[in-house]
């Protein structure tokens, strides 16, 4: 758990004094408010000054201490001094190694925000500093917040989840607002008030803070959370000594996944480890196990296929995943849709399947032995709206099957949904290995991973849940037509260790 505060209401320490209560009471970081118009701190031998930056970063290292953000009051609904002043702050920031910068829209007028902001992305691309917008004022609204996100879609741009806001003005729960922000939140601020906004110390008011911190917990958030109190907010309670370990102690009885120490278990010779009990049911979801994966051994081998130039570490293969589920989104695929995948194994099957899993799509197997009628009933049957497919297996001919089941695609535009009378849910066929008119290759797919967000993606993996269809496989149909069966996200038991050799995942049976 990464704690802080805000030095907003405690003008009269010095910075001294305030990295001193950070050490003392146990904070990871102090974040510093309205720097440009504390002059102590920006003049010619304050810590901010640009000639003495490169000492206060030292000075906080050798302390353990972080500056989380530069907070500010920099309205940017209020006209073109606010990209004067941010830009100003962005260059501080820069110099101080300080990541994030925030800013506010308090009056609507949404036109001037996204100019002011279009004129500082620029910049903040060339300080390396992100853009935090509050989640006060006119975005206190997530939803529309998240829209104005999604318009820029960059880097530079992102959330400082004021709590306090959303929850009070608009009535949203923790769980609504990281549905509509999810990875854009990159730094929070939290304190707690009672039903009349009257606000109160970390604990004792109405506000949720378990279910926030729930919310934060489902998308792995491991950024800081902080403290933003003034004194005034409570006039008998004036003494930092007293406030700040309160909110540490109260604090740091909820779990941070991303920061706690996982265990791993040991093979039964001692050479190699397991991330989970061996033979135990795990309940995660596929892309969380992923997740785990990369994160406990990034550079091991996830597949190496012998046979195809495809070798990928678990965090390549994440890589690979994430892309691919972005493609898929950007064509439609929603949590729910079918993607069915005609081919024997190679790469594009596994990777097809754990983006699928990740964005809440169901992946739809389809025998390889297929012929036309097996396959139009199948497409058909379960609804598929995108297709993966290789030109051919054995005798059968699928680039000859799917043109005449869908003829319109000789004359559709790659990329463009597909309509086909045939096969009336069909909107796109992705090739592997092969190139046809109205089709998008598999590569060619992938590049259109730009076009959506990888917050986006990453908060559709965390709405999924264990219980969720991930698979649809149907039968033989020797009795009858086939029946799907459906398989859930997650679930499944541990067989294999990591150790010095690579853990691969098992391959589809054709």
């Amino acid at each position: 758990m990464k704690l802080s505060f805000s030095t907003r209401g405690w003008s009269s320490f010095t910075w001294d004094e305030v990295v001193s209560l950070a050490t003392d009471m146990d904070f990871s970081g102090i974040e510093v408010y309205n720097l440009p118009k504390c002059d102590p701190l920006v003049d010619r031998s304050g810590p901010f000054h640009k000639y003495q930056a490169a000492a206060t970063v030292r000075q906080l290292k050798e302390k353990k201490l972080t500056i989380p953000c530069f907070d500010t009051s920099c309205d940017l609904s209020a006209g073109e001094d606010a990209v004067t002043e941010l830009r100003t702050l962005m260059e501080a920031a820069r110099n101080a190694r300080v990541k994030y910068v925030s800013a506010v829209a308090l009056t609507d007028n949404e036109e001037l925000v996204k100019q002011n902001l279009s004129a500082l992305l620029d910049d903040a691309r060339d300080f390396e500093v992100t853009i935090l917008i509050k989640s006060s004022g006119i975005y206190a609204d997530t939803a529309r917040l998240r829209r104005l996100l999604d318009e820029f879609a960059c880097d530079e741009l992102a959330v400082l989840w004021d709590v306090h806001h959303p929850y009070r003005d608009f009535g949203e729960s923790g769980d609504t607002t990281i549905k509509n922000l999810g990875d854009y939140v990159r730094h929070v601020h939290l304190r707690d008030s009672d039903d009349s906004g009257e606000y109160t110390i970390i604990g004792e008011g109405t506000a949720p803070i378990s279910d926030f911190m729930l919310a934060l917990s489902s998308v792995n958030y491991d950024g800081f959370i902080s403290l933003e109190w003034k004194p005034e907010y409570l006039d008998d309670l004036q003494d930092p000594e007293v406030i700040f370990p309160y909110f540490v102690n109260y604090m740091n009885r909820f779990d941070n996944p991303r920061g706690k120490k996982k265990s791993l278990y040991f093979n039964h010779d001692g050479t190699g480890q397991y991330v989970w009990k061996k033979d135990e049911l795990i309940d995660l979801t596929f892309s969380q196990v992923l997740d785990r994966m990369a994160e406990e051994f990034p550079d091991q081998y996830a597949i190496k296929y012998t046979t195809l130039d495809y070798t990928r570490t678990y965090a390549q293969f994440r890589e690979d995943v994430d892309t691919f589920a972005r493609a898929l989104v950007s064509l439609g695929v929603k949590p729910g849709s079918k993607v069915a995948v005609w081919a024997t194994n190679v790469p594009e099957w596994y990777i097809s399947f754990w983006a699928c899993a990740k964005i809440g799509a169901v992946l739809v197997t389809v025998n390889t032995a297929y012929k036309i009628h097996e396959a139009e009933y199948l497409l058909r049957q379960s609804d598929t709206h995108t297709l993966v497919m290789i030109d051919s297996c054995l005798d059968s001919d699928y680039k000859s099957i799917i043109n005449e089941l869908c003829p319109e695609i000789a004359r559709a535009k790659a990329g463009q949904p597909l309509h086909c009378k045939r096969l009336p849910f069909l909107r796109n066929v992705i090739t592997v290995g092969f190139r046809q008119p109205g089709s998008l290759t598999f590569d060619e797919a992938m590049a259109r991973a730009n076009l959506v967000s990888s917050e986006t993606v990453a908060q559709m993996a965390a709405a999924v849940r264990p219980d969720d269809v991930c698979n649809m496989q149907y039968t033989s149909g020797t009795t009858g037509f086939p029946k799907a069966l459906c398989s859930p996200t997650t679930t499944w038991s541990t067989t294999a260790s990591v150790s010095a050799t690579a853990w691969a995942f098992p391959p589809p049976t054709a």
